[in-house]
């Protein structure tokens, strides 16, 4: 796919992907200098396609003398397609129909335009190349994809309390926000478009309740979800481990503080993992250590993340951040870093909202502009160099720091605050049966 649009972005004039937010900036509406073409199988509405059959849609894709798509429709088709036809049934079809327009070419000779013909036989050729590679990457993955780590063996038992803690590593707010939003850029860009787009096809493969052998495995994604709850459960063993209730309450207004500077920057889902890490029962119940803290910036915080109305302030600052990245002339005011799990909710939704296809049969291809949108928008935003510093001491730290499983969690807060009612004492007393029993 990319091969194809960084061939077409050198020989033929383009418009740009996605150019406005919330406009006809998904719409792939074909202009009038580019050869607009509205076959019988093809639906377009207020110039913009909607719906079409496979095979109309397919030829949408091929580039002709006269006609070469849109990026946005290349980008969109190519993301979807492999919902409704494997990759090497795409290649085929695709390949057909270039022959079918070479023959056509040359049994035109006289009118044959020799730069033109040169044009559409490179990008022909650069199309089938990026199918193939695509197609053979994927069974190659497969095949040497390690599985997701059990988060079993990542939440380990309680450490010792020797053990130093993470204000003896980096004690400002500011550098470990910055180091944190270095570990979240690090990991999604392992993750394309593909692997976000299998998020409908494994679906459609449960809803149909039969396992298809072309469904990657989204293990980019479960690595990254993986990193989200590593950090919560972080945040909440640098807390509970803490013996003494002064220090304790520095730690949870220094996770305060990293939050805040993890906002400014635009760093949103380290700012809900440590939010989330804070608000686990083990860190929660901890009312003493609790009472000391300025709690002023942890309201302002979970403002932000309140999940009321479906979540609108986070959307609303996700928003003007995405804003500011548009406009930035810094690497440093382009960073964007959504909460993973609400957007791949987003494109879960969305899909599940609308369907593949219309009554008619035709593939409903207004609803795929939607998703690759948001796709194309991850896609920008996860391109951005990271503009800080890397510390590899901080990172080691945050990377490879024992982390207590909830049930030390639970001892731990219980040992430094007391069980205060019924239920408290009643859930302390199974968790010490329990562990005797055990040991």
């Amino acid at each position: 796919m990319y091969i194809l649009q960084k061939t077409m972005r050198e020989t033929m004039p383009q418009t740009p992907i996605f150019s406005s937010m919330l406009g006809s900036s998904c719409s792939g509406q074909v202009q009038p200098d580019m050869g607009e073409r509205s076959g019988g199988d093809l639906v377009f509405q207020d110039g913009n396609l909607i719906s079409g059959s496979l095979e109309a849609l397919i030829e949408h894709l091929v580039p002709t003398v006269d006609y070469y798509p849109d990026r946005t429709y290349i980008f969109t088709f190519l993301l979807s397609s492999r919902i409704f036809i494997p990759p090497y049934d795409l290649l085929a079809k695709v390949g057909q129909i270039c022959t079918k327009q070479k023959q056509q070419l040359e049994a035109e000779t006289e009118k044959e335009n020799g730069t033109v013909k040169a044009t559409i036989t490179q990008m022909t050729q650069n199309l089938i190349l990026s199918l193939t590679t695509r197609n053979q990457f994927q069974e190659i993955r497969e095949k040497f994809r390690q599985p997701v780590t059990d988060k079993g063996t990542i939440l380990k038992s309680k450490p010792q309390a020797a053990q130093k803690d993470i204000l003896s590593v980096c004690c400002d707010p500011l550098i470990l926000a910055q180091q944190l939003t270095h570990i979240e850029l690090e990991r999604v860009s392992n993750i394309y478009p593909e692997d976000l787009m299998q998020i409908v096809s494994h679906m459609d493969s449960l809803d149909n309740h039969k396992c298809r052998g072309d469904v990657t495995k989204t293990y980019t994604l479960e690595a990254y979800d993986n990193w989200f709850n590593c950090l919560s459960m972080l945040v909440a063993t640098e807390i509970c481990r803490v013996v003494k209730k002064k220090q304790r309450t520095r730690m949870v207004e220094f996770f305060i503080d990293v939050a805040r500077e993890c906002f400014n920057i635009g760093n949103f889902n380290s700012m809900m993992a440590i939010i989330s890490g804070m608000n686990l029962s083990p860190v929660a119940r901890l009312k003493k250590t609790w009472s000391k803290v300025k709690t002023a910036k942890f309201d302002v915080l979970e403002h932000h993340m309140d999940p009321s109305s479906n979540f609108c302030n986070y959307r609303t600052a996700l928003q003007g951040a995405a804003q500011r990245s548009q406009t930035a002339n810094s690497s440093r005011e382009k960073i964007v870093i959504p909460v993973f799990n609400l957007f791949i909710k987003d494109i879960y939704f969305l899909h599940k909202i609308h369907t593949n296809r219309l009554p008619n049969g035709q593939i409903n291809f207004k609803k795929f502009w939607e998703i690759s949108r948001q796709i194309h928008d991850f896609m920008t935003w996860k391109q951005v160099e990271c503009p800080f510093e890397k510390d590899k001491k901080i990172q080691s730290y945050l990377l490879t720091a024992p982390i207590y499983s909830e049930e030390a969690l639970f001892v731990a807060s219980f040992e430094s605050e007391g069980p205060e009612n019924h239920m408290e004492k009643d859930s302390w007393k199974t968790l010490r049966t329990t562990l005797l029993n055990r040991a």
